[in-house]
């Protein structure tokens, strides 16, 4: 398994996690995503460490804090062996102070989560989204105190915007905080709006790339395909996924060359589309997920190898969107911007 570094840390990670959202299945919209308990959660882990993979994320949302309670009973007697990456903002309660970035709510859900995971640490302590209510200055002051505690080693940040990611940095910097090292991102090749503002700021400030949902939400599956009808049984049906509407032509031109691509090198369109990712720039992992051992061991199958550049710019060019004001201006000045091709 190849290793890379993650942002500007001196921490290295493969280049694939496995994400447990599947864990627990504890409401409608997480069974959309996988029902796994803890026998099956056992197995699916110990594939991962055979394979070399060593990094596992989670979140106290996934299933309502079931899926790192099963991560943290699947890991028992191994966690010095693992990186644990787990997140919080998104509400825990009904009550006024049981979600956002507040010194009260993270502090209380560190401590929440290390107690579901079994362990006295959380390697990278993810914010899962942006708080506008919070100032800024009083989260990363938290989580500073954290990592000087002991309880979190680095920090990350989820679904930020560009303007929110820099004001956090440059926050960090001014007084001397742990700054966050890495980004947790929607990117795929079906959805590529990351590139215009979140790409060039990760190569600027030196903030890796961690890739949730690198199919999609299944759609990169390899069961979207253009002669075959929609599967009734699909994520998107059932509630569970993210994203706007399915342009489903754009869809199908796209799986069309993951497909042509799969066949010459014999790789499944799924596995083309995760070694899309991992020859993008900032990106140090892309996190997989499964709901059984055969989708697993499908998409470890995606790395010790590497897309050509011919292969790549084939599916740079299918998959290209119109971007949206400032971004479309930008890229008519290649010389104030030299990296057109990924904003």
């Amino acid at each position: 398994m190849e290793y890379r570094q993650l942002g500007a840390s001196g921490l290295q990670v493969p280049v694939l996690s496995f994400g447990t959202a599947t864990f627990g299945g504890g409401n409608e919209f997480f069974k959309a995503w996988g029902n796994t308990q803890q026998e099956d959660a056992n197995e699916l882990i110990k594939l991962c460490l055979d394979a070399g993979i060593n990094f596992f994320d989670t979140a106290n949302v996934y299933s309502n804090g079931l899926s790192e309670e099963i991560l943290g009973k699947a890991i028992k007697g191994i966690r010095e062996q693992l990186i644990i990456s787990t997140k919080a903002t998104f509400p825990m309660g009904k009550g006024a102070n049981d979600f956002g970035s507040s010194r009260f709510h993270l502090i209380k859900q560190c401590e929440d989560s290390l107690r579901r995971l079994q362990t006295d640490h959380i390697d990278i302590y993810h914010m899962h989204g942006f708080d506008g209510r919070t100032p800024v200055e009083e989260t990363l002051r938290s989580l500073d105190d954290l990592i000087s505690s002991g309880k979190v080693r680095y920090i990350a940040c989820s679904n930020f915007s560009g303007w929110a990611l820099m004001k956090s940095l440059t926050v960090s910097e001014r007084y001397g905080w742990a700054r966050y090292i890495a980004h947790q991102a929607y990117y795929n090749v079906l959805e590529r709006e990351f590139e215009w503002e979140l790409m060039p700021a990760g190569i600027d400030q030196h903030v890796g790339t961690i890739v949730w949902s690198p199919l999609a939400s299944g759609r990169l599956g390899g069961r979207f395909k253009r002669n075959n009808p929609v599967p009734e049984d699909n994520r998107i049906s059932k509630g569970g996924a993210h994203g706007p509407a399915t342009d489903f032509e754009r869809l199908y031109n796209i799986v069309d060359v993951l497909e042509e691509i799969g066949n010459e090198i014999d790789k499944s369109i799924p596995q083309v589309a995760i070694n899309w990712l991992l020859q993008r720039p900032t990106v140090s992992n892309v996190i997989i997920g499964a709901r059984n051992a055969e989708q697993l061991k499908q998409n470890i199958g995606a790395t010790g190898w590497q897309l050509t550049t011919e292969q790549i710019k084939k599916l740079d060019d299918v998959s290209a969107l119109t971007p949206i004001y400032p971004y479309w201006h930008q890229r008519q000045n290649t010389v104030l911007n030299p990296l057109p091709k990924f904003y």
